[in-house]
């Protein structure tokens, strides 16, 4: 049997969870804050705030930690033995660090790899989120079981590695989609034209994206409780993605200025808010 243990009760640890006990997983949960395993022991979820205990206890680790830093400190400052023992790194970390916490896995006897997600609560909840795998075929087919209860169809996009460069790619068309929607519907507003006029022409033409709709009423409300996505998350995964893309040589101007608006959007206190908070700055 299966057991498992997830380290990190963010946002989306938290969901994961409830998701896995729904569904019958023997399961362990832990966080470095304890208020947030809470809800978890409230929901009848064995929890812990012990990362060594939960290590030991699950044959398979699924890390939701906030970036690599945190896996360094909960997982491997202790130096475990994971022998036999899957971990899965579904949380947002660069590349490189993927890479590096591999070969410190691989040294302590467990078998890694990646799978990062795009989505949010709502698609947690209802098993629509999608899930990138690098790692290899066997460990696809060997966890693809298990990853379905969060995807529908997981992809295997290559070596670990991949997937973490994918889901980096993608949330900086997070930012990048964000600042400049709200820069055109401020820009709008300002000029009298009417916000449903606006979306109504963008909704049929081609630049239009899906989470436009979805943010307009956060900018419009100005209310930014409740996140799916904190804005203090985004600037971290861009803040990667600019080491990543730099080292690589590209041109990275464009998501410099970016960078700047959402650095203003936790500057001004907006850090727990939704990124939509990002209409804020502009």
């Amino acid at each position: 049997m299966t057991n498992i243990a997830i380290l990190g009760m963010g946002l989306m640890g938290k969901e994961m969870a409830l998701k896995l006990f729904s569904h019958h997983y023997p399961l362990i949960t832990y966080n470095r804050t304890e208020a947030k395993l809470i809800p978890l022991k409230q929901a009848g979820i064995e929890t812990t705030n012990n990362p060594e205990g939960a290590i030991a206890e699950a044959n398979c680790l699924i890390l939701m930690l906030t970036n690599a830093k945190a896996i360094e400190e909960v997982l491997l400052a202790s130096k475990p033995n994971l022998t036999d023992k899957t971990i899965i790194q579904m949380g947002t970390i660069a590349p490189d660090e993927s890479k590096s916490i591999q070969t410190k896995i691989n040294q302590l006897g467990g078998d890694y790899f990646e799978a990062p997600v795009l989505g949010s609560i709502p698609q947690v909840k209802i098993g629509t989120l999608l899930v990138m795998v690098g790692g290899n075929e066997r460990q696809f087919q060997q966890w693809n079981g298990l990853l379905k209860n969060f995807s529908p169809q997981p992809m295997l996009i290559g070596e670990v590695g991949t997937a973490a460069a994918l889901k980096l790619a993608l949330n900086q068309l997070i930012a990048g989609l964000t600042v400049t929607f709200a820069l055109s519907l401020k820009f709008i507003q300002k000029q009298g034209v009417k916000t449903e006029q606006f979306i109504e022409i963008l909704r049929e033409s081609a630049l239009y994206a899906p989470t436009f709709e979805k943010k307009l009423p956060r900018m419009c409300d100005h209310n930014y409780d409740n996140p799916n996505f904190p804005t203090k998350h985004l600037l971290k995964d861009v803040d990667l993605f600019l080491t990543q893309a730099e080292e690589l040589g590209l041109n990275t101007t464009s998501l410099e200025a970016i960078r700047q608006v959402v650095s203003q959007a936790v500057e001004l206190g907006l850090s727990d808010g939704d990124y939509s908070a990002l209409f804020e700055v502009i």
